[in-house]
């Protein structure tokens, strides 16, 4: 207790209070080394006599202001690393050399030549080790002590770290100096590095897991890996999940390189690891073809796909690029991160920023934006696409699924725009939902334009498809993470559910790609890899934050699972193709899909019983033409408008 009420005190002192102590310690230890050289050279315990009382008045005066000059006061004591050695030894060996100098220049001849190596050696080690053993003593008080005099007993988590590369000791290294983690061991595949240690720490195979977990009360699994492959991080989670531990790993070393974050800075397994889906390296001559020295226009630039789409482009180098969003604060949101990225990196200085409010549903405004700003390129990905919400408020998607569609795409051929791609769904193919057939009728939209219209405008209109994107509004994970923080239950619809997955960046990437491979009014499909069981997704999130799935053969797990049934308009898997015509295109994660068109004059008198329809409010003329246009639209549930079933009710 004593010891600990002292670094204490020392910790809470001025610096220059501390630079006084360390000082004086030095200059005790300067005295003490030639002191001992001397006794050890002689024999016996030396005693200075007449000249040789000088010696000991000019060491300190050499030793403190070499010391000074290189660093050793500036240091703070309990963050020392091991390189500071290097340092010492620097200091230590002028000091010697100048006072070896100084002591033959002296002219004091009884004094052996052995006496110098001796005392340079002794210096480096008592002030070596005094640095490294205050590091140990005040180090551990601070972090028991919480940092800044809090008293109370902070308990440090064991954990291990995964990988014993750069990364895995730069980790350990990070952790010794936090308040949350202490590692125990570190777990690599090498077989060479077993029973070795790095920083005290020894390296295990995986088959000494268990051991380790029950010797140490393991809580945590660290990946330091940040550089392998999606493929082998899917494997090791697979490995791990048995095992009641949470497992974290560090983040990416671009982000680490780029200042975004630093070596310590742990976050929850990125689920795209999960997948072990490993992305194909973007065509630069693709992705700069459509963006790079254009104006570009990115509609609901603020959801998530049309953010990362603006974070991507920005990235091209676009002449300008004009952010149209109905959302105020999304719009907001997505311009300070776009500024904040121009203003880190000049070579982007020259790319404009234009923020526009506005609906999709508003034709005028949307015209008048590609007109006056004039658009070459135009990315809509605006639209309402929760499925259960649309069933609720269907005359609201029909306004903006399909006759925003239909608008911002006249909007482009009176401006002229080069290129047009619409962002769509896998739920457009033979659909179960309103959302999913409004999405299928915009394609129609912009297939029947491309045809119909010949050589009377120059757009050219793509559409691309693709399945869910992980970490989307809406999506199941970031539901899965928040009900597992909260201790469950998770809900998941139905045992068998099944969706396809990939994360926002790959489909951002995609979507730039395809449609710059786009021939006009032709639909893209890239490639979602095999489709995931939502529920196996859910048990392996479980498993991975150190839980148990409570059910009949856990009774005592700490998360259950609950199956809710099938909500409105949901069916149990998606497909991304509507015929069996597909071809492939010169990139391997991106096919083209012939499939059946509606020539603009029918398609026109459609749209004509739909804007009707919708502003009569008539839900039911709306579903037949939606029946007949789309091609497999069987609806799941019968019309479920909040107003129309409520006016329903009352009658």
């Amino acid at each position: 207790m004593k010891q600990a009420i002292l670094a204490s005190w020392f910790i809470g002192l001025k610096r220059r209070n501390k630079a006084f102590i360390l000082i004086s310690t030095d200059v005790f230890f300067v005295l003490f080394a030639l002191w001992s050289a001397f006794s050890l050279r002689w024999g016996e315990l030396y005693m200075p006599k007449g000249d040789e009382w000088y010696l000991f008045a000019v060491a300190p005066v050499i030793a403190v202001p070499v010391f000074l000059r290189l660093g050793l006061y500036r240091a703070i004591i309990r963050y020392i690393e091991i390189r500071a050695l290097w340092t010492i030894m620097q200091a230590t060996t002028i000091y010697a050399l100048v006072f070896a100098f100084v002591l033959y220049e002296s002219g004091i001849k009884v004094i052996p030549r052995t006496v110098s190596p001796l005392n340079w050696l002794l210096v480096m080690l008592l002030v070596g080790s005094s640095r490294f053993f205050a590091r140990w003593w005040l180090g551990e008080t601070y972090f028991r002590l919480g940092g800044l005099r809090d008293t109370s007993d902070v308990r440090k988590k064991n954990v291990l770290i995964y990988g014993a590369g750069s990364a895995g000791v730069q980790l350990a290294s990070a952790l010794e100096h936090g308040r949350e983690f202490r590692p125990v061991a570190f777990i690599d595949d090498d077989g060479l590095l077993h029973k070795s240690k790095i920083n005290g720490l020894r390296i295990y195979p995986f088959n000494a897991l268990s051991y380790l977990i029950e010797r140490y009360q393991i809580t945590d699994v660290l990946l330091a890996m940040p550089s392998a492959k999606r493929s082998h991080i899917s494997d090791l989670i697979k490995l791990l999940e048995p095992y009641a531990v949470h497992v974290m790993s560090m983040p990416g070393l671009s982000d680490i390189a780029q200042g975004k974050i630093t070596v310590d800075a742990l976050q929850e397994v990125d689920i795209a690891d999960l997948l072990g889906r490993h992305p194909v390296a973007p065509d630069q001559s693709l992705l700069a073809a459509a963006i790079t020295e254009k104006i570009v226009m990115v509609t609901g630039a603020g959801g998530s796909i049309g953010s990362e789409l603006c974070r991507q482009i920005v990235q091209l180098q676009p002449r300008m690029l004009i952010l149209f969003e109905l959302s105020e604060f999304a719009l907001y949101a997505i311009e300070k991160e776009l500024q904040h990225l121009l203003s880190r990196k000049p070579q982007f200085a020259s790319v404009e920023i234009i923020t526009v409010l506005g609906s999709v549903a508003d034709a005028r405004r949307v015209e008048n934006v590609c007109t006056v700003f004039k658009v070459q390129t135009l990315y809509h990905a605006a639209a309402y696409k929760h499925v259960p919400m649309v069933e609720k408020n269907p005359g609201e998607a029909i306004r903006n699924n399909i006759f925003g569609t239909l608008y911002v795409a006249q909007a482009a051929i009176k401006a002229n725009v080069e290129l047009f791609v619409l962002i769509s769904t896998d739920k457009a193919v033979r659909p179960t939902n309103t959302m999913g057939a409004t999405k299928r009728f915009a394609e129609l939209i912009l297939q029947a334009l491309s045809a119909g219209f010949g050589s009377e405008h120059q757009t050219r209109f793509t559409m691309v498809r693709f399945g869910n994107v992980l970490g989307s509004s809406g999506s199941v994970v970031p539901l899965f993470r928040e009900q597992i923080a909260r201790g469950g239950p998770v809900t998941v619809t139905d045992e068998r559910i099944i969706r396809y997955f990939m994360t926002i960046p790959e489909a951002a990437q995609l979507v730039i790609q395809a449609g710059a491979l786009g021939q006009g009014g032709d639909v893209l499909v890239l490639d979602m890899g095999e489709p995931i069981r939502i529920v196996d997704l859910a048990k392996r999130m479980i498993h991975l934050s150190g839980l148990e799935i409570k059910d009949e053969a856990h009774p005592n797990g700490e998360i259950e699972i609950i199956y809710t049934g099938l909500r409105s308009g949901e069916k149990l898997y998606e497909e991304l193709l509507i015929g069996d015509e597909v071809s492939e295109t010169t990139h391997p994660r991106i096919m083209r899909a012939q499939e059946q068109v509606i020539a603009w004059p029918d398609l026109e008198k459609m749209l004509q019983q739909l804007e009707l329809a919708s502003l009569d409010d008539n839900f039911e003329l709306i579903r037949q033409v939606l029946t007949q246009a789309v091609s497999g639209f069987v609806p799941q549930c019968g019309i479920n408008d909040v107003l129309w079933t409520r006016t329903a009710n009352l009658k």
